[in-house]
């Protein structure tokens, strides 16, 4: 597996910005898009900050009125970001100048990998009337059912919608998979995607991850399980008291170096090795000593066949939850030692974007790596005494290098580690 993996392109959307550099741009000023939700009325709940998506407008995502009906929130921000990161590959303007063959060959050979959220609880949204009118009689609710939902409820809400619409937007019919794997799953698409290039299943393929969990349900169970904050997102802070719900998608066009270089394509980055392990402990728990956090990050630079020493910065999950960051502080003191590199986290910014963290937060990553730039977290005041051997900072550091560890964590102690690098 000698072939290296290039990044062509990159796309993301998030309440920060529609492109890695204006989300990055906000990390640096030191701006959060964690505000009040305004989706719903949130007067009387326990939580009531998120990071929306500003004066969210589907067309402006996403051109085909058609397709609006459709598709979901969650699809509409995928489709954007995987668009993006094809336009920004050059895909179209490559294709228009090859022969028909070519192209063919062109559109066999691009593969799409997608992480998204699965377990949204707005399908079943169109049920709630018919539920209260029938009131427990299934006759009545069987009768009126057709009358009631929306005949295309199934198709909106297949998982598999920003696989399926990427690929017909960007004529792209090559190999593919669909994971729905909690937080891990945007960077769960970048490892597959990259796994499949190396061996010959694809010449490039978009990885995209996207969710939209800011919904009452998910609030409320979140809250209900103890993970919400209740007053702003702090990682690795003392005083932090939760994680807090973000939206948004974000996409990495990939491809070998002997096919980029074949069409002249725009080189970003590359992708050096990803690792990803579970815990195998339970669906909540995490075990204290970061043992899931530590193989993940073995198992990436072992794939990268690169030390510890060659990381520049960490993009730590940092989801301000209190076990978590605790356990990958710990995990990041015994993978680094005395020489830990920056570490920074992006969420009290993005908010936690679920299935689409991982992603976006390596777009960033990248773009940071390009600017030569490390983010502060300006949300730390006082960091706890587990995160003492980190390099954190509230303003932003020098990365050590041009090499990023992005990590990325989910229910049932699952672990993510993707190593990327920018050009030097």
């Amino acid at each position: 597996m000698t072939e290296r993996i290039l990044i062509t392109g990159t796309g993301a959307v998030s309440g920060a910005g529609r492109d890695p550099a204006t989300m990055l741009n906000a990390l640096l000023e030191g701006r959060s898009a964690i505000r009040a939700i305004e989706s719903w009325d949130t007067s009387g709940w326990p939580v009531t900050q998120a990071a929306e998506i500003p004066d969210f407008n589907a067309r402006a995502l996403v051109d085909d009125r058609k397709l609006h009906k459709l598709i979901r929130r969650t699809d509409l921000v995928g489709i954007y970001a995987g668009d993006r990161a094809a336009e920004a590959a050059g895909y179209a303007k490559h294709r228009e100048s090859l022969s028909s063959e070519a192209s063919t060959r062109f559109a066999d050979r691009t593969g799409i990998y997608v992480g998204s959220g699965g377990g949204a609880f707005e399908n079943q949204y169109d049920y709630f009337p018919l539920m209260s009118e029938a009131d427990g009689d299934l006759r009545i609710f069987g009768r009126n059912l057709a009358d009631t939902v929306n005949p295309m409820w199934l198709l909106r809400t297949l998982p598999n919608n920003v696989l399926c619409h990427v690929g017909i937007r960007n004529r792209l019919k090559g190999a593919n998979a669909c994971i729905t794997n909690h937080s891990v799953g945007g960077a769960l698409a970048v490892i597959e995607a990259t796994q499949a290039l190396r061996t010959g299943e694809a010449d490039r393929a978009l990885a995209i991850g996207h969710d939209t969990p800011i919904e009452p349900q998910n609030v409320l169970y979140y809250h209900g399980c103890g993970l919400l904050a209740s007053d702003g997102l702090r990682p690795f802070d003392a005083s932090r008291t939760g994680s807090l719900f973000g939206e948004g998608a974000g996409a990495l066009a990939l491809e070998t170096e002997t096919a980029a270089r074949a069409r002249s394509a725009p080189i970003m980055g590359e992708v050096l090795g990803g690792g990803y392990v579970t815990e195998a402990s339970g669906l909540l728990s995490i075990r204290d000593d970061g043992d899931g956090v530590v193989r993940s990050i073995e198992a990436a630079l072992a794939d990268a066949s690169i030390g510890p020493d060659a990381i520049g910065m960490v993009v730590a999950h940092g989801n301000g939850t209190w076990l978590s960051d605790a356990s990958e502080a710990i995990a990041l003191a015994r993978v680094f030692g005395a020489r830990c590199p920056p570490v920074t986290a992006f969420k009290w910014a993005l908010g936690h974007l679920i299935a689409a963290a991982g992603i976006v937060e390596t777009t960033v990553a990248i773009e940071a790596l390009l600017r030569r730039t490390v983010p502060g977290i300006a949300t730390l005041e006082r960091p706890a005494n587990e995160a003492a051997a980190l390099a954190l900072s509230r303003t932003a550091q020098e990365p050590r290098s041009n090499v990023a560890l992005v990590l990325c964590r989910g229910f049932a102690a699952t672990n993510a580690a993707l190593i990327v690098r920018a050009p030097a």
